[in-house]
């Protein structure tokens, strides 16, 4: 399991309580964040398919960082880079 320090500044969404036809609709809450801010994003499982909708999206305006890798909850801080 790896961990890294969680900023304070971090917004966070525990999408383990947001229904799974929901979830992906949170996407345009990083689109409200400015250059260096971040987005936590709280989940059950690795959010792999996130990540590929982000490149698809957002290609090179945002940094991917695992915080936890499970087995039972997954952090994941995105930051917007520009």
């Amino acid at each position: 399991m790896s961990q890294t320090r969680l900023s304070t500044t971090d917004a966070a969404i525990d999408v383990r309580v947001i229904p799974r036809p929901e979830r992906h609709r949170l996407i345009g809450t990083f689109e409200r964040l400015n250059s260096g801010d971040t987005l936590l994003v709280i989940n059950d499982h690795d959010p792999r398919l996130l990540s590929y909708q982000f490149d698809a999206r957002y290609a090179g305006r945002f940094a991917w960082q695992y915080v936890e890798q499970g087995p039972d909850v997954w952090r994941v801080r995105i930051s917007r880079t520009a």
